[in-house]
């Protein structure tokens, strides 16, 4: 099927969100939508809702919210794999910093052919997971599944492992980076202080702190 660029990018989009909360608002998607360089409105993300399920791709009903069919879905989620595969090669073939990857991904994801995408994949060992520790879709578009917790959220006292951050910030993705909170590195929660304050650890034996939105861009598992 042959779609543009806007149409694969919100088809990516519902499939996020639905993971979070499904059937997905109307105000959920669009918000999602503005954090690009396009000025979405209201009216263009129904008029595209509408778009998209006269192709079969979701099921909208207004005032109610979307969801992916079937057919969207398998889109989506070879859009994740084109995505994850991209960032993966540019960082380890091509040695592009972990914090820059995201946004060229978001572009060439669009560009690159079944046979190229074949052809990383092979290169690169047919890889389970991409730079940030999130799951690369298999050919079939299963995932591998974990049981992960923020790090905000867990015990403290316990060895974890980091397994995946957020990518969606540069800065962030910078300082994780400087911390040494990247995947398959080793943290403990030291201790936190009350009312939102810093949070104690060590990764990987070092000593650091860290505030609670870096804790909450970080998903480990137990150790």
């Amino acid at each position: 099927m042959d779609l543009s660029r806007v149409m694969q990018d919100y088809i990516k989009v519902i499939y996020q969100l639905q993971q979070v909360q499904s059937p997905v608002p109307n105000s959920a998607l669009l918000d999602r939508m503005r954090r690009g360089s396009i000025p979405y409105s209201a009216a263009a993300v129904t008029d595209m809702l509408k778009k998209l399920a006269a192709l079969n791709l979701v099921r909208y009903e207004p005032y109610q919210g979307v969801t992916l069919t079937e057919t969207g879905e398998k889109i989506a989620l070879e859009m994740i794999r084109h995505h994850r595969l991209i960032e993966l090669y540019l960082f380890e073939a091509m040695g592009m910093p972990w914090d820059q990857v995201h946004d060229e991904a978001e572009v060439l994801e669009h560009a690159i052919s079944e046979a190229l995408e074949e052809r990383m994949a092979m290169l690169l060992g047919d890889p389970q997971f991409d730079p940030h520790g999130q799951p690369i879709p298999a050919r079939d578009g299963s995932m591998v599944c974990r049981d992960l917790t923020r790090l905000s959220d867990a015990p403290d006292g316990l060895p974890l492992l980091v397994a995946e951050v957020d990518d969606a910030n540069p800065e962030l993705l910078r300082r994780l980076g400087q911390l040494g909170l990247t995947p398959q590195s080793t943290v403990v929660i030291v201790r936190r202080d009350p009312f939102d304050g810093p949070i104690y650890l060590r990764v990987d034996g070092v000593e650091q702190i860290i505030g609670p939105q870096i804790a909450g861009a970080v998903l480990v598992a137990n150790s």
